[in-house]
């Protein structure tokens, strides 16, 4: 009996973290949508071909516009990279389309506050920023050559078949295309696509917090995280935090329920940012990199991104610090609260019903058969376009 309530309560705060964060988590999955629809990726391939500082913004400011699926961003990045845009900025554009995007940002608000999300998008300019740097000073053309040949092979890594997939909609004056039928078709797709690619996600980042607010107690988090030690805390918080989300194997926006817990526990504010910041180097897309750029260039990728993420964290956590804009209560409102009938209940209820009718066209749009392909390597027919599946 008392393993069934442990579970039920770890179940319970499961749920309540994830009715929170519904409306917004919906709200950003519509927007990245919309914006994919009107942006093509053949023209962000076409923007990034040089390094120069206006490429490189390009990169980070249609990646934080973009899917935030870290799979789905692993796999366009290299896409982009094949279709001609530089190592350095497909890879950039990756770090934005999983760091900067709207879903992250509104579930951040909801969950932890105004101060975590102003820090991460701070932090995740920074870290385009230090990128840039350090890829100019330091990729190699040898080590570049040698990771385009390995791209080309084409080895398959996760939702390929998402990657290739482009049912933009670009003929014709903006707000005509923004409102044609065939763009609400294109939206519905692109919605699904981006739920489908996060639920798993989703799931375990949900239940993994559960279980650990639920179940782990506090003295175990302030001995780990070395709390009340002063800078020493500071600089062990931003070094740990990507390191925990390396073996969380938890990515995108289902290691923000994680890093709530975190914080209660007493990690650094620039730890929970870096931890936030490391979804693209858990170990099954280290994997990837490998499969897609070579052992070389995965190992390159590992610590580049490593190095960037610790530093960012930690000078966004010293910067809030000496400002006195990080927070002293880590309390988190939606760990001790219930569902009840408040403002987000009604706003959970008015986005369902908007996503019911983005169902109904999914399904008329034949999307059920896109879904059974976004794993898929890219094969040798033409993929799936809003045209292609119904749009009117």
């Amino acid at each position: 009996m008392w393993i069934l309530q442990e579970i039920g309560k770890a179940l319970s705060l499961s749920f309540t973290m994830f009715w929170q964060v519904l409306w917004p988590l919906a709200l950003g999955f519509l927007l990245s949508a919309a914006v994919e629809t009107l942006v093509s990726k053949q023209a962000i391939s076409r923007a990034l071909g040089s390094d120069s500082p206006r490429s490189v913004a390009l990169a980070a400011s249609l990646g934080a516009a973009s899917s935030s699926c870290s799979y789905a961003a692993v796999a366009v990045a290299r896409t982009l990279f094949r279709k001609g845009a530089t190592l350095g900025n497909a890879i950039i554009f990756e770090f934005a389309s999983t760091n900067i995007v709207f879903e992250l940002g509104l579930v951040l608000l909801i969950l932890l506050g105004w101060q975590f999300l102003s820090a991460e998008l701070a932090g995740g300019v920074l870290m385009v920023v230090l990128l840039a740097v350090i890829f100019r000073l330091s990729l190699r053309p040898q080590l570049v050559a040698e990771a385009r040949i390995q791209a080309e092979r084409g080895l398959s890594g996760r939702m390929e078949g998402h990657a290739a997939m482009d049912m933009s909609v670009t003929e014709g004056p903006l707000l005509r295309r923004a409102l044609s039928g065939r763009a609400f078709t294109s939206i519905s797709q692109y919605f699904f696509m981006g739920v489908y690619s996060l639920w798993t996600d989703l799931v375990l980042g949900f239940l993994i917090a559960g279980a650990l607010g639920a179940w782990v107690p506090e003295s175990f988090w302030s001995g780990l995280f070395f709390n009340g030690h002063g800078i020493v805390t500071e600089i062990w918080g931003a070094l740990i935090g990507p390191l925990v989300a390396v073996i969380s194997f938890v990515c995108s926006v289902g290691n923000v329920p994680l890093a709530a817990v975190l914080w209660r526990g007493g990690i650094s504010f620039g730890g929970v940012i870096a931890f936030i910041f490391a979804d693209l180097i858990i170990i099954p897309i280290l994997n990837i990199y490998r499969r897609y750029y070579g052992r070389r260039a995965a190992v390159y990728l590992f610590v580049v991104s490593y190095l960037t993420m610790a530093v960012s964290g930690l000078v966004i956590g010293l910067f809030f610090n000496v400002t006195g804009l990080t927070p002293t209560n880590r309390a988190i409102k939606v760990l001790d609260s219930g569902v009840g009938w408040d403002y987000n209940t009604f706003l959970n209820i008015a986005f369902l019903v908007l996503i019911v009718f983005l169902l109904v066209r999914f399904v008329r749009s034949d999307g059920p058969a896109m879904l059974a392909e976004m794993n898929a390597p890219p094969g040798g027919r033409e993929h799936p376009t809003a045209h292609q599946h119904g749009a009117v």
